[in-house]
């Protein structure tokens, strides 16, 4: 019953009905999308990378006039990425990694298959003279503050790089692997986690004095993000329980955790304050920064133990921690100014659904939120002179480079859109909220038609499913790329739903906890089918013609839709989804991240999409790349092998050498190209 799609774009294209503007895919995904803003620590500098139809371009700009300067380019959709930014001191000169990260049999992704295998390289690059210059294969490379030379950690390897010469001199040797790299910048000690499977220790050095590692409060606990105190003289980090024997990876649980202070002369370790419940996991790997220690003497750290994840500012001395933006929000990126008395966060404090910048003062407390808008503003660095960068995106924009000058907004780059994107037929998505059987609040976002539908209405669920897609383009380029799909299908015709389903971010420790989500009951499943009893009750949808798509975890609750109520879903395009939870947590990883031990494998199973295939009768697109690192390529073998058996007619595109998130511009074309034709064929035929 399969058919497999030749790669290749489809030309099938269906003219949108009257009243809209057409537009071609091409030409809202290939867009100018800007990420991975980076700050000088002078604070009077840039850096981003911009990402256009798949060639990467590395820019940065500086005071006072922040005009885009170009200093690397893939010049091609190869699919490698550029990341690692780091500036020098003056800001003049850039370092940055050209390349992806191995999987587990240490292959580098080469999602163009090109012949002559990728690298991965540490580069070098100036403002005035740019020229890349290649360093060698030193992923996760820290510049020392004088800017002389990087620390390279290689598993249990630490060594010292001289960019000028290109030589390496091992600074250490140790048992576990070295992570949390930080420097003082006065005496040059270097701090760091020492990595050691179910424990782990704080330990700092001084190259070329010590003979021996100084280990900070050994213990039976995991240990880590690591700060150095301003005056060089204490360490504060984060503490977590071992790891138990037959203890899971679970993502959808929690533990305590503490912050401690130690004291290098005296040895002494404090513990300064003690989460009140299980608030810990989440909130040491989601943010970027979990711990920082200003220069004003505050320790700000995250934490979710008033039911939000937010940032709290600790007296080092001790005390309570106080939230810095208090109500029921969640706080994501932050930054610190370089002179460390103004703190920047991004937050859906002031609009739940979108993303705002607030000012807070690390040492009162005093917020200013300087710039709410109906846009998404993301990503703050906190520059010099009371200056901001940004990522801004809005409903008809992708995301690009502001710049808050203290009193107004400046669009650094690009300076325009270009003439080919659609901005005036994209539609602005409505916020919906709607209640389901068991009374949770679910918010979504409707994408309707400017002229007449076509009668098909179209759910989208993202993945994760730590995720939350907001009211504008995302400022994760995976959902941005999503996000200008859903633009597309709504020109096309569709009326178009994306689902904010519990078990996602955004709306509070317990909608991302919500109990019984994925192997454990699909809970969230219910989301998805509430979404369509609302879609079915608005005037131009046909309630035979809704269908399903998402990826990865949207790829599960697509495949979940089909298998459980093909009565109510006529079509799915499943891209890398999860398809059978007991197989991931044999032979992906044990428990596969979601905790699932012996005795919960049999509801991994019962809560699987595979587990009900007989009753599968829609038609599904199944999407998948062979080099994927998140969901094993073999989920969609598996689940098409026992389509097969059942007579279920699906249709597969494969894509060599791609990995979870498509690497490759080409790669996203093609499948939503042929996810929308899919849909014109199953939805639109009579």
């Amino acid at each position: 019953m399969c058919r497999t799609i030749a790669l290749g774009i489809l030309l099938l294209w269906f003219a949108p009905l009257s009243g809209q503007t057409p537009f071609s895919l091409e030409s809202v995904l290939s867009a100018p999308y800007c990420s991975n803003l980076t700050g000088s620590p002078d604070g009077e500098a840039i850096a981003w990378v911009e990402e256009k139809a798949g060639v990467r371009t590395l820019y940065a700009a500086e005071s006072p006039g922040f005009s885009p300067i170009r200093l690397f380019s893939t010049g091609e959709d190869d699919g490698q990425e550029i990341g690692q930014i780091q500036f020098g001191p003056g800001h003049q000169s850039v370092y940055f990694v050209h390349g992806n990260g191995p999987n587990r049999q240490g292959e580098i992704p080469n999602p163009a298959s090109y012949i002559q295998y990728p690298s991965r390289q540490l580069m070098s690059v100036t403002l005035k003279t740019p020229a890349a210059k290649a360093l060698g294969a030193y992923p996760g490379a820290l510049l020392v503050p004088d800017g002389k030379s990087l620390l390279v950690p290689q598993g249990n390897r630490l060594s010292r790089l001289d960019p000028s010469t290109g030589k390496t001199e091992q600074i250490a040797q140790m048992r576990g692997s070295f992570g949390d790299l930080a420097i003082h910048p006065g005496s040059g000690k270097i701090l760091f986690t020492s990595n050691r499977g179910d424990h782990s220790f704080i330990g700092y050095l001084d190259p070329g004095q010590d003979k021996s590692i100084h280990w900070v409060a050994p213990s039976l606990y995991r240990d880590g993000n690591p700060v150095w105190s301003p005056d060089g003289q204490h360490i504060a980090f984060i503490r977590l329980p071992g790891v138990q024997r037959g203890e899971l990876t679970n993502i959808t649980g929690g533990m305590p955790f503490s912050i401690l202070r130690f004291d290098l002369e005296s040895g002494l370790t404090t513990e300064l304050w003690r989460s009140p419940g299980d608030d810990g996991g989440f909130a040491q790997y989601y943010p970027s920064t979990t711990l920082q220690w200003t220069s004003t003497g505050q320790l700000l750290f995250y934490s979710e133990h008033e039911g939000w994840m937010k940032i709290y500012r600790l007296d080092p001395q001790g005390g309570a921690p106080a939230a810095v933006l208090p109500g029921a929000c969640e706080v994501e990126h932050q930054s610190v100014s370089p002179d460390g008395h103004t703190l920047i966060v991004s937050s859906n404090c002031g609009d739940i659904d979108r993303r705002d910048l607030t000012k807070i003062d690390v040492t009162s407390g005093q917020t200013t939120t300087f710039l709410q808008t109906p846009d998404i503003e993301t990503d703050p660095v906190a520059l010099s002179n009371d200056r901001v960068a940004y990522r801004k995106a809005g409903a008809t924009y992708p995301t690009a480079i502001y710049l808050w000058n203290g009193n107004q907004e400046q669009r650094i780059y690009p300076p325009k859109m270009d003439a080919a994107f659609p901005a005036s037929a994209l539609v602005t998505p409505e916020q919906v909220i709607f209640e389901t059987p068991d009374h949770w609040q679910i918010h979504g976002q409707l994408f309707r038609p400017t002229g007449k539908a076509n009668g098909g209405a179209l759910i989208f669920m993202h993945g994760g499913p730590i995720r939350q897609m907001v009211l504008g383009y995302h400022y994760s380029s995976y959902y941005a790329n999503a996000y200008a799909m859903n633009q597309y299908l709504a020109n096309l015709g569709y009326v178009v739903m994306s689902v904010n389903y519990r078990s996602g971010v955004g709306y509070g420790k317990l909608f991302r906890r919500a109990p019984q989500q994925g192997p454990r009951g699909a809970a969230e499943y219910q989301d998805i089918v509430a979404a369509a009893h609302y879609l079915q009750s608005l005037p131009g949808v046909d309630a035979r013609r809704i269908g399903l798509w998402g990826g990865s975890y949207g790829g599960y609750l697509t495949a979940m839709g089909l298998a459980r109520n093909s009565d109510l879903f006529k079509a799915g395009v499943d891209l890398h989804g999860v398809h059978d939870w007991a197989w991931r947590a044999t032979d992906f990883s044990p428990g596969g991240a979601w905790g699932i031990d012996d005795a919960l494998m049999d509801d991994a199973y019962a809560f699987s999409p595979i587990s009900e295939v007989g009753k599968w009768r829609s038609p599904v697109l199944i999407i998948h790349g062979d080099d994927d690192r998140n969901v094993m390529f073999g989920q969609s073998i598996d689940l098409a092998r026992k389509l097969d058996a059942h007579r279920v007619p699906y249709e597969v595109l494969v894509l060599p050498d791609e990995v979870h998130g498509f690497l490759r511009y080409h790669s996203w074309l093609e499948a939503y190209q042929q996810g929308a034709d899919f849909f014109n064929k199953h939805l639109l035929k009579n």
